[in-house]
């Protein structure tokens, strides 16, 4: 069968399934289905080495997360030269947001992450590994906290996943002598 390539959108009453047919027995294999209702399904059969998704390594300087650059992938946060915000845009269900502190050793700056609107804030909490030996869980305040800062990190693992257009849930880990702290905006 041929190939065909669409200039505009796509659409169907019915949904959409990816399938393959086996060239000997004829059987058809469905591995990936949109229904009526827009939700997707998929049967993928993993090789040997997996799904492989390129990590993103984030400007050091304050940038815009987009979803199309950032989402469902690993965001790497570059050893910092000044304090960086990273603005989240505005959250979608399901749809998430992982950075990883990529720096070498301690910074001496802070990575800041911000919804831009104390409309669209934070709900859940990290664990802090403070580098005295202490460990703890920062929250934020489920209700208006925007801005997240990771203050002079020397590790962190921190995801937002979108869990509906309003808000973010956050979990994760930051390794630092200080603590993170949640805020709203000014």
């Amino acid at each position: 069968m041929a190939n065909t390539t669409f200039t505009g959108p796509v659409r169907s009453e019915n949904g959409f399934e990816v399938i393959s047919k086996n060239a000997t027995s004829g059987t058809v294999t469905t591995s990936f289905t949109v229904d009526s209702t827009g939700i997707s399904s998929s049967t993928f059969a993993y090789g040997d080495t997996g799904v492989v998704v390129a990590p993103v390594s984030v400007a050091d300087g304050d940038a815009t997360i987009t979803a199309a650059a950032n989402a469902g992938r690993v965001n790497l946060v570059p050893d910092p030269t000044q304090d960086n915000t990273y603005t989240l845009p505005t959250p979608e269900a399901g749809v998430a947001y992982r950075f990883v502190f990529a720096g070498a050793a301690a910074a001496s700056f802070d990575a800041i992450f911000d919804t831009g609107d104390d409309a669209n804030f934070f709900i859940g909490g990290v664990t802090f590994l403070d580098t005295d030996n202490e460990v703890s869980v920062v929250g934020s305040d489920g209700d208006s906290n925007s801005i997240f800062q990771i203050n002079v990190p020397a590790a962190f693992d921190v995801t937002f996943l979108g869990l509906d257009g309003t808000n973010y849930q956050i979990f994760g880990t930051v390794t630092s002598a200080t603590a993170p702290a949640f805020s709203d905006q000014a």
